[in-house]
This record gives structure tokens, C-alpha cells and sequence, in this order.
């Protein structure tokens, strides 16, 4: 089953109020489906993409389509081996680092915190890495590709907050100074001129002199055996699955669809365009989001109301 949203604005009739107060502009049949799917096969587990933050300002990778917006991120092994791109990823990730770190959760991380508060959501598997469903209160979140506030050594295995690393960067480069640029990616990467990137220096380990690197699965690494085994026993103990903001090109995430679509469970498509998923079969919502997640919520909400005194 596909339901599609109209590119108009919604008729008043169609419209359910936002967490924040405001309408919502989610047609009220793409709501209900969705409603629907969660009262029908909640506790859910809920696997998110970038497409999740776009409306906290943290830009997607790929449009509609799912073809690259821009250039692909830079491979693990190219990070390790070669010093100039290493030295191009840290100053514009130290560019960028101010922005992810302002950004703020929006209204899809806010509905589906309250989806967990509910009960109806037992797990949130992440592609993201930007922290933004714990800072909107969700607490059962995996992040299956880490978390670009914290930096690990390879060599030692140190790890530190980002923004000790970020002191670490400006000592080393006084005269870069880091301003809330526009972001490129949800990496945190931002487009720097080549002179400020060859001249950019990048601090080792404080303990042992090792290389420095996000703790964040770069393209060409693997996601940790033990964090896709818990998330793969999360979504078999759930009654559906649930793919917010995602388009699923990369097989980290595709293959929970896949997980599921063997067992026979069922699965839920919220995206804006194509996914890989969406010849396994399910509901499938290529629909705003946080406007489509918030009317749906407050449908579910409406369900706990008690009924209206009978009038006498």
C-alpha cells in the first residue's frame, strides 16, 4: 500500500494539531494511516535516516531519487592512509562542528520520543549521528552509526567529548576561526577553501600520539557485529518496523527492511521519495515526516480520550 501527500497545502479538514501547537499540514488520510499501522503493530521498532534532521537544519545526503546531493564522504581507509584528506575532513568537520552542535530536535524527534514515552515504540535504531533523538527525551536509542560528539583514538583507544577535541583543534590552528557555517552533509562536513584546508593542522592523541577520528562509521567500515546484533534482537522482540527519514541505499539500514520483510513482519515506509525498501511490500508514506508523525500522534491521542458525557 503507498499513500502519497499532495504537494498543496492541506484543506483545513485535513489538518491535526503539531506538539508545539501548530497546524500541521499532513493530509489527514496519510495520518490515519499511519495511526493506523502503529495501533495495529505497536510496541514498534522505529529505524531513522538523515531525512529526520533536515528540519533541524542538518542537511540529507541524497534527494529524492536517492542519487548523492553531493560529493560521497570520505572513505575509512583514505581517512587512515592519506594525511592531506585527513587534514581536509578535520578542518572542515572543525568548521562545522558549530552548527551540529546548535542544532536543535524538531518535531519528528519530539513525536517519536512521545512514542516512546507511550509505549508505543520499544526501540529507535539511528543512522544519524547527531545525538538529536536523546536530546528530545527518547532514551531507548541505538546509534547504529556512532555519535560525532565524541572522538576516539585508534591507536590507544581514548576517547573524548568533541568539544575538548574541538579546544585541541583551535590551539593548533589560531587562525582558523570556526563560525556556524552551512552545512553539506549531516557529517558535519562545510565546502572550505583548498588554501585553509592544506594549511590546516590537526592534533594527535594527548596520550599516545595516535590518530584522532569521530566516533562515527565512516563509509568503508563496518558497523560493530555487537551493535547490529542488539538491534537485530530489538526488532524481532517488535510487533512491526517502522522507517522514518530514510531512503535505505546504504545496507546498514536496508537490511533491518530485509530483517523483517524474511520474518514476515510488518513494515512501515515514512519517506520523501524512493527508498530501497519499496518493492519488500508494507505501507509506504512518502510524506513529510514530523508533520505526518505529529497528526498521527495526536490521532492516537484522541483514541485515549474518554467519551463526552452524555448530555442529560
Amino acid at each position: 500500500m503507498s499513500l502519497a501527500a499532495a504537494p498543496a497545502q492541506a484543506r483545513p479538514a485535513d489538518t491535526e494539531a503539531s506538539l508545539d501547537g501548530e497546524p500541521s499540514t499532513a493530509p489527514l488520510a496519510v495520518a490515519q494511516a499511519l495511526a493506523g499501522f502503529i495501533r495495529a503493530h505497536a510496541p514498534l521498532c522505529v529505524l531513522t535516516g538523515a531525512g529526520c534532521s533536515t528540519d533541524s537544519g542538518i542537511p540529507d545526503y541524497r534527494d529524492r531519487a536517492g542519487n548523492w546531493k553531493r560529493a560521497e564522504p570520505i572513505r575509512y581507509q583514505r581517512f587512515v592512509r592519506d594525511p592531506a584528506a585527513r587534514r581536509r575532513y578535520w578542518a572542515r568537520s572543525y568548521v562545522g562542528w558549530p552548527r551540529v552542535a546548535a542544532a536543535r530536535p524538531n518535531s519528528t524527534h519530539r513525536a517519536l520520543a512521545a512514542l516512546e514515552a507511550r509505549g508505543l515504540v520499544t526501540q529507535i535504531i539511528t543512522q544519524n549521528v547527531d545525538g538529536l533523538h536523546q536530546r528530545a527525551g527518547a532514551r531507548r536509542v541505538l546509534d547504529l552509526h556512532g555519535r560525532l560528539d565524541v572522538v576516539d583514538c585508534l591507536n590507544c583507544g581514548l576517547r573524548q567529548p568533541r568539544e575538548r577535541v574541538q579546544a585541541l583543534l583551535a590551539a593548533h590552528n589560531p587562525g582558523c576561526v570556526p563560525v556556524a557555517a552551512e552545512l553539506s552533509a549531516p557529517d558535519g562536513d562545510v565546502l572550505l577553501a583548498d588554501a585553509m584546508q592544506a594549511g590546516f593542522q590537526v592534533p594527535e592523541c594527548p596520550r599516545c600520539a595516535g590518530l584522532l577520528k569521530p566516533a562515527v562509521v565512516f563509509f568503508g567500515e563496518n558497523v560493530p557485529k555487537p551493535r547490529v546484533a542488539h538491534a537485530m534482537d530489538q526488532l524481532a522482540r517488535a510487533g512491526g518496523l517502522l522507517v522514518v527519514g530514510s531512503s535505505l541505499t546504504v545496507f546498514s539500514g536496508y537490511r533491518f527492511c530485509r530483517q523483517a520483510a524474511q520474518a514476515s513482519q510488518p513494515m512501515a515506509l515514512l519517506n520523501r521519495g524512493r527508498t530501497r525498501a519499496d518493492d519488500l511490500g508494507g505501507l509506504k508514506l512518502d510524506a513529510d515526516c514530523g508533520a505526518t508523525l505529529t497528526a498521527a500522534l495526536r490521532l492516537l491521542s484522541d483514541d485515549a480520550q474518554p467519551p463526552a458525557p452524555a448530555a442529560i
